[in-house]
């Protein structure tokens, strides 16, 4: 792989911009607009055909941001080692990309849901009335939650992307690596007695 990683950074940037972006937009847009529907059997189609035809892109935009991910993690890993702060950047990073994904596809599994149940009435995407059968009320109440926790979660992935490209500073290196040598010293230096012991013994 280059030095620069270009397409790395560009697959993983994209990708994560389309992901926030799109979950934000269908949040305020596509559910939204839904309640200016006027007949209510009708809103929920509306709001399924919208976030049916971003479903593919979504994915792909994820796909490509794990796999710029992925480059940019092997191409840093001698520094997500030995410089101070980025391993647990990259470790709170991860934790939020899975709990992202994770919340995109129940999203996504409550979506079907809605969809299976047919045209039902409902006050919005994400807001029922009380005609609304039980078990799309209950995922509409769900969904109403998820379409704020998934750009939430992105906007904090976005956050410690930045907080990476700042730890990238020739400074921040410097500071962090150093920083860190003592304990790699003392941690070597540890094993090699552990090991020169077990030899002995």
């Amino acid at each position: 792989m280059s030095e620069r990683n270009t397409v790395a950074h560009f697959l993983h940037d994209a990708g994560l911009a389309v992901w926030f972006g799109g979950s934000l937009m269908g949040a305020v847009g596509v559910n939204g607009a839904a309640a200016d529907v006027d007949d209510p059997r009708q809103r929920a189609r509306v709001a399924n055909a919208g976030w049916t035809r971003w479903t593919p892109l979504n994915a792909a935009a994820i796909g490509a941001h794990l796999v710029g991910g992925a480059l940019i993690l092997r191409a840093n890993k001698g520094r997500t080692a030995t410089q101070k702060g980025v391993f647990a950047n990259t470790a709170v990073k991860l934790g939020l990309t899975g709990g992202a994904m994770a919340a995109t596809a129940y999203a996504r599994y409550l979506g079907q849901k809605m969809i299976s149940a047919g045209d039902v009435p409902v006050a919005g995407g994400t807001a029922p009335t009380t005609g609304t059968p039980p078990e799309v009320a209950k995922a509409q109440k769900q969904l109403k939650a998820l379409q704020w926790v998934v750009p939430g979660l992105t906007g904090a992935v976005l956050a410690s992307s930045a907080l990476h490209e700042e730890q990238q500073r020739p400074t921040q290196a410097l500071t962090g690596t150093l920083t860190k040598l003592p304990s790699m010293v003392g941690t070597a230096a540890a094993g090699t007695i552990a090991a020169t012991k077990k030899k002995v013994s």
